[in-house]
């Protein structure tokens, strides 16, 4: 279980979704028991009939930034920049010094350290250096930095998305975002939550079920391939997450009840395993998660998630293999192909209980 390609699976090419469900909440949701492996296939918004009055619902409500940038270099060449690290860069920002960010440059060439991209609306970005793969920009402007990024950024979509935000009949702006975004600084969507309408939030919180929020930037890391053949050997990357108190003392007083916590997304399973202790209670603060859950890995927090379908030898499949199975997992996912699931980021959903 500790193999690369224990975590592979063929995915034809056509269920990969490129666009959302005409209805964010009317997605297919496959229901994965993970004690005896059961299947049952709904509507995402039947979650609220599959939910308990119970039961405490985590939402990450981090907001993708328009973080990707087309200009081209102070020697004429194109370049395409995607900003990582934008709320560590803001926060710098507001402390009196410039926006500096660690970025990921395509070029034809590499640009080297002191060379500078130039953007539309005169935004400039100087090289500072360059370590493993990574570069660290220093941007200069005139006016507001967050103001110049929604003129002239795009949504980061991902790469098996085969367009260009924004463009054809899908508003990525809108659709890329979940509907309880709030705090800029990801560079990816936290995809469970792209389900969720203001709707069914509000007959979620009828029924009685509680909603809180934590914040994971979601970053690069997440998405970074695993290159090793053992997968213990991966190292993943760190991100910023923030855990507000009155969120912590709801998930420990659910758990002291003997309500269930459900995590919507694999991002806010890390985050609360992350700051938990052995009894699975979950301290407030801020910080930098870099947990990595695979196979082996005892959960304390999280009694249930809601997850979207996930890339082949990635560590959110690990993560989720880690929660119900290697096999149940397998095995669901060879029915969701079957029954024509649509996959990946704006595709249809888990729920694992």
């Amino acid at each position: 279980m500790f193999s690369l390609m224990d975590y592979d699976y063929d995915l034809p090419g056509e269920l990969i979704a490129q666009k959302p469900a005409e209805h964010r909440d009317r997605s297919n949701l496959l229901f994965l028991r993970r004690e005896t492996g059961d299947l049952s296939h709904h509507v995402f918004n039947e979650l609220c009939d599959i939910l308990s009055p119970t039961d405490l619902l985590v939402i990450n409500n981090t907001e993708v930034i328009p973080g990707r940038l087309y200009g081209c270099k102070d020697t004429g060449g194109k370049a395409e920049l995607l900003i990582l690290d934008y709320a560590e860069g803001r926060k710098k920002m507001e402390d009196g010094g410039k926006f500096v960010s660690r970025c990921l440059i395509k070029a034809s060439k590499r640009p080297k350290p002191g060379s500078s991209i130039l953007f539309d609306q005169d935004l400039i970005a100087e090289v500072i250096h360059f370590r493993d793969g990574i570069h660290t920009v220093r941007f200069s402007f005139e006016g507001d930095f967050e103001e110049i990024l929604c003129r002239i950024g795009s949504i980061p979509l991902p790469p098996y998305i085969r367009r260009s935000a924004g463009n054809g009949d899908c508003n990525d702006t809108v659709a890329y975002q979940t509907v309880y975004a709030s705090r800029k600084g990801a560079v990816a969507a936290p995809t469970a939550g792209l389900h969720f309408s203001q709707r069914l939030l509000n007959a979620l919180k009828s029924k009685g079920i509680k909603i809180v929020a934590i914040t994971l930037h979601v970053g690069y890391g997440t998405f970074l391939p695993v290159r090793v053949s053992d997968i213990r050997d991966h190292k993943m990357y760190s991100e910023w997450f923030s855990i507000p108190e009155e969120t912590a003392a709801g998930i420990n007083l659910a758990k002291k009840n003997g309500s269930r916590v459900v995590a919507v997304g694999t991002t806010c399973v890390r985050t609360l395993e992350y700051a938990s202790d052995e009894n699975g209670n979950v301290a407030c603060g801020n910080g930098n998660c870099d947990l990595f859950i695979y196979p082996g890995y005892r959960f304390k927090a999280v009694d249930a998630m809601v997850t979207n379908f996930h890339l082949p030898k990635s560590t959110l499949l690990m993560l989720v293999s880690a929660f119900a199975g290697r096999k149940k997992i397998l095995d669901a996912y060879r029915e969701a192909i079957d029954k024509r699931y649509r996959f990946f980021s704006y595709g249809d959903a888990m729920y694992i209980a």
